[in-house]
């Protein structure tokens, strides 16, 4: 059994025996968390410098936290990202690389951030989207989660649009699986209030949980994880009405790297294009080794995007604001992180599931009350499996033995960004009927990705884009002969940091 794997479960055990410690208010020193998880978020907010989107909320908490400007997610999808984030562990060891796989099945004694928070005297309750959505995980929990009862997506009308759509795809023959599948439209606008929405409501559920949890003994663990802006971009009118559709500016790089393998966006996934197929005005969308969507769709998606991104970021303003209220901002740790990043248009993609820049960076907003670096921003290469230790440390708890990441506590204290810095990602593919585990390694300069056989661990693919000269990734550079000793160089750098996987 893997090193790892038996100190997970000797922590587990451990926990199992001795039970959460119990501290008296009086006795308290450690300060209470409130975690917030965003889906599908990229660094587009006006605290990351991109200006024309609407995240007033989030730019106030930025300016009084530490904004981490390179921060790369284990996996640019939802599952196995979170799994990392909330276990500490690389996805090689958690064995969890896709949608499919309930962590519990692979990792049956991980130990979760809350479980470990427990252990050592808090309480932790989670609302909305914080583990992957089939699987709050109610273990590692004081409470079981609960999503909020009776909120709204969707409108009556749009719900009424999809029944006769799935109607007609009934006549036309297409599979019952498809049918039932397809969901309404990929954007709308609605014409409620913001606590109707489910992601409203899930706000209302941690405000309401804060003003109950401030009154018990512990320190409290609150993790609040919000859906939007993953599709579908459905929020409120005033929103939308933040934008001018016209006026976003389109990807300035539609197209392929020159020189791309077909398995960086893989024939099945199209780079994450299936996922906008759900919805019922998608179904037929080109796939990127195709043709590109039409300029009226990508607008339509964009300006969805940046309507939910506006959305959301309210409803962050609003959990943070009760967070003041109560008088617990100078007690109170606060990590704002997503789960990864979203293409909108660049490579000819949408969605997410690739090891691109634009796939695998996500902000990363921690906050410890009076810490040296508040309210600047820290350009170091971080992962996001180094928030588990980080929120440890930070909380004055053990690091376990068994974490993969390391703790950026001393970055928020204003110690210098180490110069050798890298961070790891990985995405599993199907392409032309082969199986691939692709792994990327970011440096200061360079995004290295090594595309393995699964069958044979032979390296069948590599893909190697200069940061300094092509920021956006769009010339594939392994292919030249010149840059065969710098790849075997970073091949050698990713396979001392990691182990290499064996067939």
């Amino acid at each position: 059994m893997h090193m790892r794997v038996i100190l997970a479960c000797l922590g587990a055990a451990l926990f199992l025996i001795i039970g959460p410690a119990r501290l008296s208010a009086a006795d308290r020193v450690s300060p209470n968390v409130l975690f917030i998880a965003v889906d599908d978020l990229r660094c587009d907010l006006n605290c990351y410098g991109v200006k024309y989107v609407h995240s007033p909320h989030i730019d106030r908490f930025a300016s009084s936290a530490v904004t981490f400007t390179r921060a790369y997610v284990q996996v640019a999808v939802c599952n196995p990202s979170r799994v990392s984030v909330m276990t500490g562990l690389r996805p090689d060891t958690t064995k969890v690389w896709d949608l499919a796989t309930e962590f519990r099945t692979t990792a049956p004694n991980a130990v979760t951030i809350p479980q470990h928070f427990r252990a050592h005297g808090y309480y932790a309750v989670s609302f909305g989207k914080v583990f992957h959505n089939p699987w709050p995980d109610n273990v590692s929990w004081s409470e079981p989660h609960r999503w909020p009862e009776g909120a709204e997506l969707w409108s009556r009308e749009a719900k009424q649009r999809l029944s006769a759509f799935r109607e007609k795809m009934r006549a036309d023959g297409r599979p019952q699986a498809a049918i039932d599948r397809v969901r309404a439209a990929a954007t709308e606008i609605i014409d409620i209030p913001d606590n109707r929405h489910i992601d409203g409501a899930i706000a209302d559920q941690a405000i309401e949980a804060m003003a109950r949890l401030v009154k018990r003994d512990e320190p409290f663990f609150l993790a609040v994880g919000f859906m939007r802006p993953h599709l579908p971009f459905v929020v409120p009118r005033k929103y939308w009405e933040l934008y001018d559709r016209n006026a976003l500016p389109l990807a300035s790089n539609p197209y392929f790297p020159k020189d791309m393998p077909g398995v960086a966006f893989g024939d099945r996934s199209r780079g994450g294009l299936y996922e906008l197929t759900d919805y019922m005005d998608y179904v037929d969308a080109p796939s990127p080794f195709d043709a590109p969507l039409s300029e009226a769709q990508q607008r339509a998606l964009r300006h969805g995007y940046y309507a939910s991104v506006s959305f959301t970021d309210a409803q962050v303003g609003r959990v943070l604001d009760e967070l003041d209220r109560l008088k617990l901002t100078d007690s109170t740790v606060v990590v704002l992180w997503s789960d990864h990043g979203w293409k909108l248009g660049e490579h000819n993609g949408w969605c997410k599931q690739t090891n691109f820049e634009v796939d695998t960076r996500a902000p990363l907003i921690i906050r410890q009350p009076h810490a040296a670096l508040n309210g600047k921003p820290c350009d170091a290469i971080v992962e996001f499996v180094d928030i588990y230790p980080t929120l440890c440390e930070l909380a004055g708890l053990p690091i376990p033995a068994a974490l993969e990441g390391k703790s950026l506590a001393p970055l928020l204290r204003g110690a210098p960004a180490p110069k050798d810095s890298v961070a790891f990602s990985q995405f599993e593919r199907v392409h032309e009927k082969k199986q691939y585990m692709g792994y990327a390694m970011r440096t200061d300069r360079y995004r290295y990705v090594e595309w393995l056989d699964r069958s044979t661990c032979a390296v069948a693919f590599r893909e190697l884009y200069d940061h300094r000269s092509d920021p956006d990734e769009n010339v594939n550079i392994a292919v030249a002969p010149e840059n065969a000793p710098l790849l075997e160089s970073l091949s050698a750098h990713m396979w001392k940091a990691l182990p290499r996987p064996l067939p």
